[in-house]
């Protein structure tokens, strides 16, 4: 599935179809938690690097209050390759809040458990995970998505945000290689 004349990935969905599904998604955010206030607001937590321009163009489209802050997790070693080990890292204190995990890509599952498991931990008021792509042919381990953009191959997916070591994250579709 790879456009071998000019060595890009192949479209899966157009930049069109990506923005219009992402402000779909923000709409009915807003409306789950249109009963958030600035005093209390949606918290979301956004893993990093994937899922950042999927992130800023959400939040974006999400009328309710919202406070956003940053969670590194990585599973993948060099390529394509999944390490199976998960690193996190954080400066976060969500206790009490009504968290919105955002994620690019939910594959095996793995990464996302473990990071719903820290976040649990300190005590949230609700955690949901809304995720671009969702790849459930892949998927190893349970987790819950409350939000998803679109189902995926079990194929490399990359751009909009998400890589093949470092390359492809600029492209404003979203493309297999």
């Amino acid at each position: 599935m790879r456009d071998r004349t000019t060595n890009t990935p192949s479209p899966l969905f157009s930049e069109e179809t990506v923005k219009q599904r992402v402000r779909v998604m923000g709409q009915q955010i807003s409306e789950d938690y249109a009963g958030v206030t600035s005093d209390s607001p949606l918290f979301l937590v956004v893993a990093l690097k994937g899922a950042f321009i999927f992130a800023a163009d959400l939040v974006r489209s999400i009328t309710v209050p919202c406070r956003i802050d940053f969670i590194h997790a990585s599973s993948y070693g060099a390529g394509k390759t999944s390490s199976g080990n998960v690193s996190i890292r954080h400066n976060l204190d969500v206790t009490g809040h009504h968290l919105l995990l955002v994620e690019d890509i939910v594959d095996t599952g793995l990464t996302l458990q473990q990071i719903s498991a820290e976040l649990m931990a300190m005590q949230p008021a609700s955690l949901n995970i809304c995720t671009l792509l969702d790849k459930p042919e892949a998927r190893k381990y349970p987790v819950s998505v409350a939000y998803s953009g679109f189902t995926v191959p079990n194929a490399f997916i990359v751009g909009y945000g998400i890589d093949y070591n470092e390359r492809y994250r600029e492209l404003p579709f979203i493309g297999v290689l």
